[in-house]
């Protein structure tokens, strides 16, 4: 009896142990404030650093990141607020490290991941109210699809700062952001925990049998 519950536990162990994070970092790119949300690249890309391991050459990038919040839902500007989710967040590879990331799927340049904000996205400030910058932090969770068509949920925590001025003014800056993607197991193993619960089944009528 003990050998038929061991092997249904990992059956069902088994998705869980089976789905993979993918960590993504960027950095530089210009940012757009208004009420109307953040905008990352509207002029000025982020440049995407790493990707599942892959590294960018030192004074390189691997592509790059945009992303766009809702509107402003709470709070200030100035100060920090909540942010509507929706708009979007793409993630694009670029150069001959791609195919070999993706299997050969994109070639030298695609889609990573395209989606978009799940809920409220908040911004935070970090720096004292009477600074001379400011500097904030843009968190919230993405949901959307990976260049094989697989899909991908996680979170994502971008820091920003600013001159007093310039964020006045609607201009900002990313000082580094990291992102974390989770992808579902592959349905092959969905399957093999399946055929191990069935197999755990055979065992229990064969120990009831005996």
């Amino acid at each position: 009896m003990r050998r038929v519950f061991l092997l249904a536990l990992l059956a069902l162990a088994l998705p869980i142990a089976a789905s993979a994070d993918i960590i993504l970092t960027n950095q530089f790119g210009s940012v757009s404030v208004s009420s109307a949300g953040i905008v990352v690249g509207a002029s000025q890309y982020s440049q995407l650093m790493t990707w599942d391991g892959y590294s960018a050459a030192p004074h390189g990038n691997l592509g790059h990141v945009r992303f766009a919040t809702g509107n402003l839902a709470t709070g200030s500007l100035a100060t920090g607020g909540t942010f509507n989710g929706g708009g979007f967040f793409k993630v694009t590879g670029l150069g001959a490290w791609v195919n070999t990331a993706t299997g050969g799927v994109c070639g030298t340049g695609c889609s990573l991941f395209s989606g978009s904000f799940v809920g409220p996205v908040y911004l935070t400030l970090i720096s004292p109210p009477s600074s001379l910058s400011k500097v904030f932090t843009l968190s919230g969770a993405i949901t959307g699809t990976l260049y094989d068509g697989r899909s991908a949920t996680g979170t994502t925590s971008q820091t920003l700062f600013s001159t007093n001025a310039q964020w006045s003014n609607g201009v900002g800056h990313i000082r580094v952001g990291t992102s974390n993607l989770t992808v579902p197991e592959p349905g092959t193993l969905g399957l093999l925990g399946t055929g191990l619960v069935g197999i755990a089944g055979m065992f229990r009528r064969k120990l009831i049998g005996a």
